[in-house]
């Protein structure tokens, strides 16, 4: 009886944990699934071109993208770069990996940056070969660049099904031109951009990206400004760092003001959370407390708690509206030459800390649980 009864708790033992991991529900609710359960893989490419492996829970070797699609993720997010130095996240690999997504099953949603290398709130930095255009044809390599890019989507059968018009673009985009501070060519730089998505598919969804998801009076004031000067889009993108961007409760009061105010679906694009303090390639990582949010460890169960307390914030956005999430680089593992900088090989990856994939290249406990949000 005793041998039965341990076979059994072993058993069982995977069900116990997903269940620890999920906030409980009350009495008599169920919890519909998230239309989005999905990741951001934009370094997938090059850690594979670089020996990058990746394994199931069970330790068995396979493609990320498999492991991901078989735990249950349904959506894909990958960035594009113009010409950057390294040769990555460009039109090439972008085409292949949306081939492999594809191929799972999966959706895709591509995040233009507009950039040569990273564009976020404190940085928008314009292409090279952009730099010296007058707005005009400026407008016109925006609206060129995107069309390009999803249109070589479209004729290999794999149409974008959102599509980002910016990166993380509290201060416009494109500085100086497409900068908030002129919102008339920030609106007409994010109106290349939809015309361009909407001419190759009208049923292509086009998402309008902030970081800061906790920082209510940011959202209005940009959305206000935005719906003002005629900016078109379908849904409203977020990023919410909970160890950046304030507690759950602001982030929940911001994500259901938002939906509300102006009628649009909601994503959070970017989230993610740590499941060690340790370092894996010797380059600090950005997040190293040992609880960084109050509550959360940096654990592999806390990995999985923080991922299932935010997606159940926005399962919960009234009407309906929000959509899911995506958690933010899931396949950046420490792999040697992987690192931050396109323009120098030698740099690491300070968030392998925050991967879905341990330093034994196991899929973590999170992957399962984002899976079935």
């Amino acid at each position: 009886m005793k041998r039965l009864l341990a076979a059994l708790l072993l058993l069982a033992a995977p069900i116990i944990q997903l269940a620890v991991a999920q906030p409980a529900l009350a009495a008599g609710t169920s919890r519909a699934a998230l239309q989005i359960r999905g990741a951001d893989v934009s370094s997938l490419a090059k850690s594979e071109a670089l020996g990058g492996v990746y394994r199931d829970a069970r330790g068995r070797k396979g493609d990320a993208l498999r492991i991901l699609s078989r735990a249950g993720l349904n959506y894909v997010r990958l960035k594009v770069w113009v010409d950057p130095a390294d040769g990555y996240n460009t039109t090439t690999q972008v085409l292949d990996l949306a081939r492999r997504v594809k191929a799972q099953g999966m959706k895709l949603l591509v995040d233009f940056h507009y950039s040569d290398t990273w564009a976020d709130p404190g940085k928008q930095f314009k292409p090279a070969a952009w730099e010296s255009l007058p707005f005009d044809r400026l407008r016109q390599a925006v609206y060129d660049h995107t069309y390009d890019v999803l249109d070589a989507l479209r004729r290999q059968g794999t149409t974008a099904d959102m599509v980002q018009v910016g990166n993380e673009i509290n201060g416009g985009l494109l500085w100086p031109d497409g900068s908030t501070s002129t919102w008339p060519n920030t609106a007409a730089l994010l109106n290349a951009g939809y015309d361009a998505v909407k001419r190759v598919s009208g049923s292509t969804k086009v998402v309008l990206h902030l970081a800061d998801g906790g920082d209510n009076g940011l959202y209005r004031w940009w959305f206000d400004n935005a719906n003002a000067n005629g900016v078109r889009y379908d849904v409203i993108g977020m990023s919410y760092y909970a160890y950046w961007h304030g507690t759950l409760e602001t982030f929940r009061a911001n994500i259901n003001d938002v939906a509300g105010r102006y009628g649009k679906p909601v994503v959070v694009v970017e989230t993610a959370y740590p499941f060690t303090t340790a370092d894996d390639d010797g380059w600090a990582n950005i997040i190293t407390s040992g609880e960084p949010y109050p509550g959360y460890r940096a654990t592999p169960e806390g990995q999985a708690a923080m991922l299932a307390g935010v997606a159940d914030i926005v399962r919960q956005v009234p009407g309906g509206l929000g959509l899911g999430l995506f958690t933010w680089e899931a396949t950046w593992t420490g792999v040697p030459g992987n690192g931050w900088d396109p323009a120098d090989p030698s740099s690491g990856n300070a968030w392998e800390n925050q991967a879905l994939f341990g330093y034994d290249d196991r899929a973590l406990p999170a992957m399962e649980v984002l899976g079935h949000l």
